[in-house]
Formats: structure tokens, C-alpha cells, sequence
């Protein structure tokens, strides 16, 4: 039994010598063990410090029979910890007192005056129901997460778009292994779809998906959500918490929006990555973790990486495999299958009678940029059909901004008055010789990423 040596003890009774003789024949089988005298202490104590096992005396001084202050007690100690373990201490003719007591909450009784032996094999006993609640709690929350994941309906991922079809492939090929992988792509480009399709077709798509958005975690409380803590590390640590990694382990953990991490969280989550182990915030103690990695961002790491704001070894670790994902306007061809997919998922949301999307209408959304992306174009179905009156949705239900509509009025006029391929032609001729050939700083001057722009460069031979 010497793994149940670490465990944490804490003692409350009246009886000085009782405590003085406990305290010395425990502390040989326990890592820590406390005493206290005054019950009215137990809060104070329970918040600065969480126990595996808590002995309570039944009765104290003020009430020397009755047991009620030790019921008292008990359900103060529930209340802060639901998941304590409570050991009550009792005199024989207490036993059915005690027995109620457990039935209120509490774990096991011993008998006082005890035997060493059987004290401890009861205190053993206790550590072990400890641990399995705190595995069972992991498990709740895993489960939580995984019936989250269930009911959380999104939408497919649709296309047949060439861009889109090589995506598939890519996704064929890597699903099934347990590389990490680096999804890039402008904001609503569908990013966590990918994530999710490539957990969906791996070896661990039985087991949870954990998506965490970086962006939105608190440089404070990134360590507590990715890592977890122990109760008392800090001013809120009201109880043990698994971190996103604990929780992901044996799954598949997405971190979006990882080019917003700083330098410093950004050293403390390669370290992670590279040992494969996690410690909690407030322990000693570290986990073993064994995750899929999928990360995203619709930043340019690379150039990051030259500025110095982004570690080149942590880029080096997470995108083993790397996906770009195209913007919708280099997709047009997937904008009448995307809009038809949503449009038959809002108008049974909402019991509209709307079926179809008119070629006028259609045309519209073809000819628009779309800047959000899929996202923008989800939003622009949905709101048609809220606001729409007939069965077909017309060009007029679906209205852009002006500055947007005289931008594509003056793309038009650039397809009437030039052949738009020659312009673009020279134009990335222009730009590939401004940066020297640098195709990162060309694709970011152009508005394109640098798979795309690979595209052109391959169809215009240059």
C-alpha cells in the first residue's frame, strides 16, 4: 500500500491526547497529516488545503452525546467538498448514531478506543474511495464533454470544389495516424470542421474531442484551463479541476486561435507537448497525457516566427501536417451547395415554407467577396429565411452593404473592360518581383494565401 502514502489526513477532536497518539501513529502510513481541536476551524482549513481522508469526531465538548454537532459537521464538510471522504470517530454505544451518519453522507465509522491495524485498514480503504471519486469526476466531466459533442449539430463539411477535394485526400491520408496537425485559413473558413473530420476518421474517434479557443482564455487563467489545478492554488480554486489536456487524454485536443498565445504560454505549452506530461496548478505531481494535437489559426506563423513572435520550435511541433484551407471566394463553385445546405436547415428551424434559391439570387451570392467567409454566407442564409415571405428566396433577400456592392460593381467593370487574367498575371508578376520572390510576403500583399498562390503561379506558368 506504500502509493496510498501520499495521502493527506486530517483529524478533528476534542481529545488532545487522542489527536497527539493518532497523529503519531499515522503520519509513518500518511504524507500529511493535520490535527485540529476546534471543529469551527474546518472551513478555514478545508479551504486552504483538500484532504483524501477527513476523520470527524461525533460528539464534542459542548454536546457530549447527542452526535448532532458531528451531523453538524458532516454537512458543512459536504458542502464545501461534495466529494470528501469522511471517517467518523464514535464510541460503541454510538453505533447506530454512526450508521445514520453514513447514510447522511459519511463514509465509514471506527470505534474508539481503536486498534491501530484496524484504523488503518480503514483509513486505506477510505484513500481508495478518494481516488476513485476523483477518477469517476474526470470521467463526468469527459462524458459531459463527449454527450456535448453529440448534441452539438454542425454542419458537414461540403464542397466539390478541386481545393476541397484535395483537402479530402489530405485528410484520408493523415486522419488515421496520430501526427500532429496545423489547420490555417481565414476566420470562418471552417477550420474546426477539419479538426473534427480528422478526429471522426482516426483510430481514437471513439474517444472525446476537446476543442479550446485561445483566444478567449485569460493569460491569468491559461495554465488552470489547459492544465488543470488543485483546490486552494489560487484565490478561486474552490475544488480539483482536470485541465483540457487531462480531459482530452486518449482523444484528440484542438487549439484554435494558437497564434494568440504569447511567448511565454507559448514556452509553457511546448514543454507539454515535447514531455507528454502535465502538472497541475498547485501540485507536485505530473500526468501523463496522450492526445492527438490539431491546432488553427488564420495567422501568419511564419512570419511571425521571423518577427520573433512566434517560437519556431513550437512550429516546428505542432504542424507536422499542415492544411490551408481556401477563402469561400476562391471556391465560388461550392456557394450554391453551401447556400442550399443552409438554407434547408434554417427553414426547418424556423418552419419556413422556403425550397429553393432563385439563379438571380444565387448569381448574388456568387458574385459577392464574402470577407467572413462560410460563416458570413451561414449568417446571410439564415437571416433571408427569417425575413423572407415567399417560397423562393429572390436576389432582393439578400442585401450587402454599399461599400460591397460598389466593389463588386467595379469588379465588374474590370472584367468588361479587361481580360482579368492577364491582369492578375501581371499583377503577380509585379508583386513576386517587389519581395524577391518571397512567396509569404507575396500572398500577403495579394490578399492570398500561399497555397493559392501557388495555384496561379502553376496556371500561369511562372
Amino acid at each position: 500500500m506504500t502509493e496510498l502514502n501520499t495521502g493527506k489526513l486530517l483529524i478533528v477532536d476534542d481529545n488532545e491526547d487522542l489527536l497527539k497518539a493518532a497523529k503519531l501513529f499515522l503520519k509513518r502510513h500518511f504524507k500529511q497529516v493535520d490535527i485540529e481541536k476546534n471543529p469551527e476551524t474546518i472551513p478555514t482549513l478545508l479551504n486552504m488545503e483538500s484532504y483524501d481522508v477527513i476523520l470527524l469526531d461525533m460528539n464534542f465538548t459542548k454536546d457530549v452525546s447527542s452526535g448532532k454537532e458531528g451531523y453538524y459537521w458532516l454537512e458543512r464538510i459536504l458542502e464545501i467538498d461534495p466529494s470528501a471522504v469522511v471517517v467518523l470517530i464514535t464510541a460503541y454505544g454510538d453505533v447506530q448514531m454512526a450508521v445514520k451518519a453514513i447514510k447522511a453522507g459519511a463514509t465509514d465509522f471506527v470505534l474508539k478506543p481503536w486498534e491501530n491495524e484496524k484504523l488503518l485498514a480503514t483509513l486505506y480503504s477510505a484513500m481508495r474511495l478518494r481516488v476513485t471519486k476523483n477518477e469517476m469526476e474526470t470521467l463526468r466531466i469527459k462524458h459531459r464533454e463527449i454527450n456535448t459533442e453529440i448534441n452539438n449539430r454542425y454542419s458537414e463539411i461540403i464542397g466539390n470544389s478541386p481545393a476541397m477535394q484535395n483537402i479530402f485526400k489530405t485528410i484520408d491520408r493523415v486522419a488515421t495516424t496520430d501526427a500532429n496537425v496545423l489547420i490555417l485559413g481565414e476566420n470562418g473558413t471552417g477550420k474546426e470542421l477539419i479538426a473534427r473530420a480528422i478526429h471522426g476518421n482516426s483510430n481514437r474517434k471513439e474517444e472525446v474531442f476537446i476543442s479550446v479557443d485561445l483566444g478567449s482564455i485569460a493569460e491569468t487563467l491559461f495554465e488552470s484551463e489547459l492544465f488543470g489545478h488543485k483546490k486552494g492554488a489560487f484565490t478561486d480554486a474552490r475544488e480539483d479541476r482536470a485541465g483540457r489536456f487531462e480531459i482530452a487524454n486518449k482523444g484528440t485536443l484542438f487549439l484554435d486561435e494558437i497564434g494568440n498565445l504569447s511567448l511565454p504560454l507559448q514556452a509553457k505549452l511546448l514543454a507539454v507537448l515535447q514531455n507528454r506530461k502535465v502538472s497541475r496548478v498547485g501540485a507536485n505531481n505530473e500526468i501523463n497525457i496522450d492526445i492527438r494535437l490539431v491546432c488553427a489559426t488564420n495567422m501568419q506563423l511564419y512570419d511571425m516566427v521571423k518577427d520573433n513572435r512566434f517560437r519556431q520550435d513550437l512550429l516546428y511541433r505542432i504542424n507536422t501536417i499542415e492544411i490551408e484551407l481556401p477563402p469561400l471566394r476562391e471556391r465560388v463553385e461550392d456557394i450554391g451547395l453551401l447556400a442550399e445546405h443552409f438554407l434547408k436547415t434554417y427553414a426547418q428551424k424556423y418552419d419556413k415554407q422556403i425550397y429553393k434559391i432563385a439563379d438571380n439570387a444565387l448569381a448574388r451570392l456568387q458574385k459577392h467577396s464574402w470577407p467572413g467567409n462560410i460563416r458570413e454566407l451561414q449568417h446571410t442564409i439564415e437571416r433571408a429565411v427569417i425575413m423572407g415571405s415567399n417560397t423562393i428566396l429572390q436576389a432582393e433577400d439578400f442585401n450587402f452593404n454599399s461599400t460591397t456592392n460598389e466593389n463588386e460593381n467595379d469588379k465588374t467593370d474590370l472584367l468588361d473592360k479587361y481580360n482579368l487574367e492577364e491582369v492578375e498575371k501581371l499583377l503577380i508578376r509585379k508583386v513576386l518581383k517587389k519581395y524577391n520572390g518571397n512567396i509569404t510576403q507575396a500572398a500577403n500583399s495579394l490578399g492570398l494565401t500561399r497555397s493559392s498562390l501557388y495555384r496561379r503561379l502553376e496556371k500561369y506558368g511562372l
